[in-house]
């Protein structure tokens, strides 16, 4: 109850926030904040399935419901968010910004109200809309949410993402058929982490429309995808699911179990109905991340305005320039002064002794008992991964700052992993063109790896490659060690292994700090535009105790 009462309070401060802060009604942080403070009313747990315009997100959670619930045969699709709760019946209920209510059976008037028009526009009169359906699974307090799709117009992308601030989980609809770009992939991570939604399952569809060879390579490539939305699940359950949702809606219209059980529908109900436990048991962690995350939005602009309203305070009219050009030049040499000691940490870490020492063993024993990958993924990435965003997230200040687009990532391909003398290394053909080489790693964080063997080749055709360009520290597979099983081989490969990781990181590192340095050394100047005078100390004072109530609600939590 304690930890209830200090959640709420953090939101009454936001919502003081944003009214002292004078935010407008179409300000993003303002909508956003008063999308997670509305949400704390609400007691169920709230699934939002999401996506670009038919990926299937209809389909899927018409699959799940085990009927056609939501229309999914006319086209365009989805034109508004579609809330999904237990009743004893199927039911309607559209709410209009007149007030209106309009309740009726079964969902034939979804196809007047929550689909697109033929300009594959919304409809501006719809507040809300909501089903009502008598399935078990939402019996057990949970809602499922359709947001529009994305990718499209900017009015639906802004609600579908304004939604996904009010859900505890997302289901991330992905095309078997259409791979995500790297930016893509960066661009929907940096989104979702930086708002506090890390609780992401990916669910990959029409994978039936491809050949078996393809299918193979195309789950290999989404395990990458996947990969960064892992920290908040129950232990145990997977990221990443397979699910042939058109197949799987008809098996369960003809009651066809057997086939339903081959488009993989099955296995995704088991993981969510795990997750709703879990998390009914011991409780959401994703909205007071969420609160949290937006908080320190708050609390910058809150600063921000601070040291404007000071500058106006202290200064005349013929000064304010010089002062703001101070404050900028002030807030440039913080972000420089960041962003180098976090490189020079990050070559500290690097230096070869210390990563010697730090990690050899532990490679050693994982090449011992046969779990190098595991060892990479949940020991060497998390802390290469840790030295990145940091250095990384003073860029992105500073892009911020200067209103400048963001560089290419601090990004390499981890080298290929030892294998024993007994395990061939598999070759590539010499027709494999370099994109089919680079393509798992522009998806990729880290190390894939073919378990044909204890510890496998990597799957870069043997080379590792930094994404940034950086073909000059390939690493070829002919130069990879092979050892026999014994502790001096193991200890060598690991060596060898940490060395050549070493320079493919400091190779990344380097050519990224030069890109960085000129962004982050842009000249400062002030614009000639003369800001609004603020006359009146009591808003400074407003301001401070505001910055201070946030300050403290932030740390009771």
């Amino acid at each position: 109850m304690a930890q209830l009462d200090t959640y709420r309070n953090l939101l009454q401060t936001l919502q003081m926030t944003v009214g002292v802060l004078e935010l407008r009604e179409t300000d993003e942080l303002r909508r956003e904040v008063l999308t997670v403070v509305n949400r704390v009313q609400k007691t169920a747990l709230r699934i939002a399935i999401f996506g670009p315009f038919n990926y299937g997100k209809s389909t899927l959670l018409n699959a799940l419901l085990g009927e056609k619930a939501l229309p999914i045969d006319l086209i365009p699709t989805t034109g508004a968010a579609i809330t999904v709760r237990y009743g004893p019946q199927l039911q309607t209920r559209i709410c209009l910004q007149s007030s209106q209510e309009i309740v009726e059976l079964g969902t034939d008037i979804l196809k007047q109200y929550a689909i697109l028009d033929d300009n594959r526009r919304m409809r501006e009169d719809v507040v809300s809309v909501e089903v009502s359906c008598p399935h078990p699974f939402l019996q057990t307090g949970v809602e499922l949410l359709d947001l529009p799709g994305t990718n499209d117009r900017e009015a639906q992308d802004a609600l579908a993402k304004e939604q996904l601030l009010t859900a505890d989980l997302v289901i991330q609809m992905l095309d078997g058929r259409k791979l995500m770009t790297l930016g893509e992939r960066e661009h929907l991570r940096d989104w979702l982490l930086d708002r506090g939604i890390e609780s992401v399952v990916f669910v990959v569809n029409f994978l039936n429309l491809l050949d078996p060879d393809d299918q193979k390579q195309v789950m290999n490539r989404m395990r990458f995808v996947a990969e960064s939305f892992r920290s908040q699940l129950p232990p145990g359950i997977s990221n990443l699911y397979r699910v042939d949702a058109l197949p799987a809606l008809r098996a369960q219209l003809k009651g066809d179990m057997a086939t339903a059980q081959t488009t993989g529908l099955p296995m995704l109900e088991t993981a969510l109905q795990s997750i709703v436990q879990a998390y009914q048991t011991d409780g959401m962690p994703t909205q007071s991340k969420r609160a949290i995350a937006l908080a320190k939005q708050l609390q910058l602009a809150l600063q921000e305005k601070i040291a404007f309203v000071q500058s106006q305070v202290q200064t005349d009219v013929q000064d304010r320039a010089q002062q703001r050009l101070e404050i900028k030049q002030r807030a440039q040499k913080l972000i420089i002064k960041g962003f180098r000691e976090s490189v020079a940490d990050t070559k500290v870490w690097l230096d070869l002794p210390t990563l010697l020492r730090n990690h050899e063993t532990g490679a050693q024993i994982a090449l011992q008992q046969e779990r190098f990958p595991a060892w990479l993924t949940e020991t060497l990435k998390p802390t290469w991964l840790k030295h990145q965003r940091e250095v990384v997230g003073w860029v992105h200040k500073a892009c911020a700052f200067f209103n400048q687009p963001r560089p290419a990532e601090l990004w390499f391909a981890f080298p290929s992993g030892p294998a024993p003398q007994s395990q061939p290394q598999p070759s590539t053909s010499s027709t494999q063109s370099k994109e089919d080489e680079i393509a798992p790693v522009a998806i990729a964080t880290g190390l894939g790896w073919l378990m044909g063997g204890p510890l496998g080749a990597a799957i870069f055709g043997g080379t590792g490659y930094v994404v940034n360009k950086l073909e000059n520290i390939a690493v070829s597979k002919a130069d990879l060690p092979k050892f026999e099983k014994n502790d001096e081989s193991y200890q060598q490969a690991a060596r060898y292994y940490l060395t050549q990781f070493r320079a493919a990181a400091l190779t990344a590192l380097q050519e990224y700090e030069r890109t960085a340095e000129k962004i982050i050394l842009t000249p400062v100047v002030e614009a000639n535009a003369e800001p609004k005078s603020y006359q009146n100390q009591h808003q400074l004072t407003l301001l401070q105790n505001t910055l201070t109530s946030l300050e403290e609600a932030i740390e009771a939590i």
